[in-house]
C-alpha cells in the first residue's frame, strides 16, 4: 500500500508539525507533500529527514520568508500534487492540505487543526488585528476570503473522514463542512514535560506574542495585582505593547531555549493563559509538569484542564478575555488552590500522550480501510452478478445488507 501524507507548509517546527512528526512515526513508509518546504536541518530531524515534494510556490520570489503572500495561489498549488499513485492520503491540514485531489479508489483521511480560521469565523477579527478593516487592501482582503471559503467547502467533499482535533474544532468543521469529524486530540511530549516538585511564588505565562494571544491582557491584569509576580516567556510583533503595559512585579524573559521553559514550567505557582485556542498545547505541557492552568474558558481549554466543578481540578477557567474577568481567575485560583494537586494535573496530562495519539490514530485510519475494502468486495459482487435486468448479488450475507 502506497501511502501519502500532506501538510500545508513546513516553514518552523510548531504544533502542527508536532502531529506530522507522530503520522510519520506512524507510517514512517508515507511519502511528504507541502505547498513549501523551508524547514531548517534540526526542525527536520522531528520528521526523520524527510524532504517534503512541493509545489510551485517553493521557488516563486520571497516564498521563504513571505510565503502568507501566496496565499491566492495556494489552492491551486495544492491541487497541482500528484497523488494518484496512492492508495491512502492522510492530511495534516490548517489551510489548504485537506484540497488535495483524490479518486474513488484512493481513501483520504483529513486530520483538521482548524477550518482556515481567518475565512470563515474568525473573519472579522483577522481583519481588525491585520488593519484592513477600510480602504482597498480591506475590500481585496475580504474578496479573497470569500473566494477561499467557497474552495475550502467544496473541497471537503473530496474527503472521505475528517479528524478534528478537539471537540471546539468538531463544531467548526460541522458548521463550515457539514461534515461530523471524530475526535483524536494531538500529541504532548508528555515524557520531556514532567514534574520536578519544587514551587516558586510566581506565575507564568508563556507563547508567541502575536494578538489573539492576549499577552498585553495578561501583563495589565498582574499590573493590577502588584502583590503577585508573572514570569513572561516569548517574543513576537505584541512586545512592544507587552513592554509598556509591564510593572515591576512583571519579568520579561524574552525568547527562551527549550531547557528554560521547561525549567520555568515545573516551578511556577501556576500557567496563565488567555488565548482561545483550537487545542492549545502550553496548558497540557504545564499539567505534565504538574502545574496548574488558569485559562480563558472557551475552546480547547474547556477540554484539556479540568475546572473547579470538576471532581479532580487541574485549574480554573475565566469567562471573558478581560483584565477583570482574569483578576477574578486568579483570585478563584488562590482560594482553591489546596483542591488543586501536582498529581491530577499529571495524570490529566498523560490523557493527551504522543503515545496515546499515534495508538488512536493507526487503530481510526486502520478501521476505515477495512470499511473501505469491504464496500469495494461488496461492489463487486454486484458487478459480477448473473446476467438480467436486476442485478443479483452471488454471495452477499443478510449482515452486508
Amino acid at each position: 500500500m502506497k501511502i501519502a501524507i500532506v501538510h500545508d507548509w513546513l516553514v518552523t517546527y510548531a504544533g502542527a508539525e508536532r502531529v506530522l512528526a507522530s503520522l510519520l512515526k506512524v507510517w514512517p513508509q508515507a511519502d511528504l507533500f507541502a505547498v513549501i518546504d523551508f524547514l531548517s536541518d534540526h526542525d527536520r530531524a522531528h520528521l526523520g529527514g524527510k524532504v517534503a515534494t512541493t509545489s510551485f510556490i517553493q521557488k516563486l520570489p520571497g516564498a521563504r520568508r513571505h510565503y502568507q503572500r501566496y496565499l491566492p495561489l495556494m489552492p491551486l498549488a495544492i491541487e497541482q500534487l500528484d497523488l494518484s499513485d496512492y492508495d491512502l492520503v492522510i492530511s495534516s491540514s490548517h489551510a489548504v492540505a485537506k484540497g488535495v485531489l483524490t479518486g474513488p479508489g484512493q481513501l483520504h483521511v483529513s486530520y483538521v487543526h482548524s477550518p482556515i480560521r481567518y475565512a470563515w469565523d474568525m473573519q472579522h477579527q483577522y481583519l481588525r488585528e491585520s488593519g484592513l478593516q477600510k480602504g482597498l487592501k480591506g475590500h481585496l482582503a475580504r474578496l479573497l476570503l470569500h473566494y477561499m471559503r467557497l474552495w475550502d467547502q467544496r473541497t471537503a467533499a473530496g474527503v472521505d473522514e475528517f479528524v478534528a482535533n478537539s471537540a471546539f474544532i468538531g463544531a467548526r468543521i460541522e458548521k463550515a463542512y457539514r461534515r461530523s469529524a471524530t475526535v483524536i486530540h494531538p500529541p504532548v511530549d508528555t515524557r520531556h514535560f514532567t514534574p520536578l516538585g519544587l514551587r516558586q511564588d510566581y506565575y507564568l505565562t508563556a507563547s508567541r506574542m502575536v494578538p489573539y494571544k492576549r499577552l498585553p491582557l495578561i501583563v495589565e491584569a498582574f499590573a493590577k495585582m502588584p502583590d503577585k509576580r508573572l514570569v513572561v516567556i516569548g517574543d513576537g510583533p505584541e512586545m512592544p505593547r507587552v513592554k509598556a503595559l509591564a510593572t515591576p512585579n512583571v519579568s520579561l524573559l524574552g525568547y527562551q531555549p527549550p531547557e528554560v521553559l521547561l525549567e520555568h514550567l515545573r516551578a511556577a505557582r501556576a500557567f496563565v493563559f488567555a488565548a482561545e485556542e483550537d487545542f492549545g498545547i502550553s496548558p497540557v505541557e504545564a499539567q505534565a509538569c504538574g502545574t496548574p492552568v488558569i485559562a480563558y474558558g472557551k475552546g480547547g481549554a474547556l477540554e484539556t484542564v479540568l475546572g473547579l466543578e470538576h471532581p479532580t481540578p487541574t485549574g480554573v477557567h475565566y469567562p471573558r478575555q478581560d483584565v477583570a474577568a482574569l483578576i477574578a481567575g486568579v483570585q478563584d485560583f488562590e482560594a482553591a488552590r489546596s483542591r488543586i494537586s501536582a498529581c491530577a494535573c499529571r495524570l490529566n496530562a498523560e490523557r493527551f500522550s504522543a503515545e496515546r495519539f499515534e495508538q488512536q490514530i493507526s487503530a481510526f485510519v486502520e478501521a476505515r480501510l477495512a470499511a473501505a475494502r469491504q464496500a469495494r468486495r461488496s461492489a463487486l459482487q454486484w458487478q459480477t452478478a448473473l446476467p438480467g435486468d436486476e442485478p443479483v448479488p452471488r454471495a452477499v450475507s443478510t449482515e452486508s445488507l
